[in-house]
């Protein structure tokens, strides 16, 4: 039996993206979608649906609100899985919380992973959460002042220095001002430089991006992290999507989800 789900952001096009991919994964029939918290609330009471796809940040009533709204109301909550850009502290916030979470831009495996969660849950009977309201009231209270306290404390500075590469059975030290990408597949982090191209001593790509200063790279994709600096050309491709063509010495050209489209034309004035 498929889910029935709701996808509530205020990016189109990372409303599309997640669309998207949960049709390829299957077993999740999408009801409706949303843009804003108050409307948010609105379908939920209205469609009832075994699970919600939440954006974390939204104008006016964020996803935060829109729990505590269902809460007043005493409207049932579904599975909550939020939708979320904030850096892994944050993400560890929301699984202390026991509320899973996307981070965006979305990974295919991710998503398969959540629905799988959600389809279990579902099978078992539980709750969203396993907890009672007033639980669950008390935790998304915790969470807000973990939120907070992260928004309040002084930003840390990127790390400047230098990153290990595996080449050639070396371990080089490369300064991430030379990096061109950086992309996954299978498990594995290539890092790509003008002149050398190796393996990073990350698991994730999310591990690596910590090490890096966030105003040069820039993930476009969920199996790509871009050096600003070393892109060479922005190319129009299909369906009104892009690749960027790098600097490097192959001139890579990389997707750009559609959910970061956005932030490629604000970021060159398209």
């Amino acid at each position: 039996m498929a889910l029935t789900a709701l996808i509530i952001d205020d990016e189109p096009l990372a409303r599309q993206e997640l669309q998207y991919l949960l049709e390829r994964a299957g077993g999740v029939d999408v009801l409706a979608q949303g843009t804003n918290g108050i409307e948010a609330v609105e379908l939920i009471r209205t469609h009832r649906p075994d699970v919600v796809f939440l954006d974390v940040q939204m104008p006016g009533l964020d996803g935060f609100g829109v729990l505590k709204k269902l809460l007043d109301r005493r409207v049932p909550l579904p599975q909550v899985v939020f939708a979320t850009a904030y850096n892994q502290y944050a993400v560890r916030a929301f699984e202390v919380n026991a509320v899973d979470y996307l981070l965006k831009p979305f990974d295919r495996k991710r998503v398969l992973q959540t629905i799988e969660k959600a389809q279990s849950r579902l099978t078992q009977g539980e709750r969203a959460d396993g907890s009672s309201s007033a639980d669950t009231e008390s935790k998304l209270d915790a969470l807000l002042r973990l939120i907070g306290e992260q928004t309040q404390a002084p930003v840390a500075r990127a790390n400047t220095g230098k990153v290990i590469v595996r080449a050639q059975s070396r371990l080089l030290l490369v300064d991430q001002k030379e990096i061109c990408f950086a992309t996954i597949d299978e498990g594995t982090i290539t890092v790509v430089t003008p002149t050398v191209e190796g393996h990073a001593n990350c698991r994730t790509i999310e591990e690596l991006q910590e090490q890096l200063d966030p105003e040069a790279f820039w993930r476009v994709h969920r199996s790509f992290l871009v050096n600003i600096q070393h892109i060479r050309e922005v190319v129009p491709w299909f369906k009104s999507s892009y690749q960027l063509r790098m600097d490097d010495p192959k001139k890579t050209e990389i997707p750009v989800s559609r959910a970061q489209t956005k932030r490629l034309k604000e970021l060159f004035n398209l």
